[in-house]
């Protein structure tokens, strides 16, 4: 793609999130309501709302993150590559700040960019939305009102992929298996996270999950621009 990047600006994310609460009679009797109106046309007549409630971490409004994962390159030369992963897990409400305080510490720049894949359909505006429930103010990464669309500083692999074909939908799995990249999916698939956190309670687990997700974007980038992939060694885990 010959994309014009400075690799060490870009802060490449995914994040995994939960039902709210883990069953669907937890929800107050106004909650179960209105998640029954929110998902009236994604379920039709096939499933109760009760039966449906497992896939409502895919919306903020009722869901909630349980990791955030960013990877980053403190060094790009081919010779002596370095990618940074790291990840913020537990209590939503730090996660969210501690994800906040590194943007505006380290990435607050105009030339800082955050890549995710479907980041700008699901990622970025799931944590600006869980910011704003949770009365966290937004960093300047995520306040994208009033901006143009080249003023956005998001990178979107999945966009990137379509080239300009709106209605094209490719997993992360699926590029990453087209594209010579080593699975992220080898474990759980985001399907299985609410089950994982609440059954099992096996955060560690989820995190690493997680983790793999970020290195495969940031494959992914460097394969669009006919770089070279992330070696292992090359992967500093803090």
């Amino acid at each position: 793609m010959n994309l014009k990047l400075n690799f060490e600006n870009i802060l490449f994310l995914d994040i995994e999130t939960v039902p709210e609460v883990e069953n669907f009679t937890d929800l107050t009797e106004a909650k179960q309501e209105l998640f029954a109106l929110k998902t009236q046309y994604q379920r039709k007549e096939d499933f109760s709302p009760e039966d449906f409630y497992e896939k409502a971490g895919i919306w903020a409004e009722f869901g909630k993150i349980v990791c955030i994962s960013v990877g980053y390159f403190t060094n790009f030369n081919k010779a002596n590559r370095a990618f940074r992963i790291t990840s913020f897990f537990g209590d939503e409400v730090k996660i969210l700040e501690d994800f906040k305080k590194l943007l505006n510490s380290h990435f607050n720049k105009a030339q800082h960019l955050l890549c995710g894949h479907n980041g700008k359909e699901f990622d970025f505006p799931y944590i600006a939305r869980r910011m704003i429930i949770n009365q966290i103010e937004l960093p300047e990464k995520l306040n994208l009102f009033g901006k143009k669309p080249w003023e956005i500083p998001h990178l979107d692999t999945m966009e990137l992929w379509k080239f300009g074909d709106y209605k094209h939908f490719t997993s992360l799995k699926l590029l990453t298996s087209i594209l010579g990249i080593p699975s992220p999916k080898d474990d759980i698939d985001g399907s299985e996270v609410g089950a994982v956190f609440y059954k099992e309670k096996n955060i560690k687990r989820i995190v690493k999950y997680c983790e793999k997700d970020t290195i495969a974007v940031a494959q992914l980038l460097l394969r669009f621009n006919n770089e070279p992939l992330i070696e292992e060694v090359n992967i500093i885990r803090v």
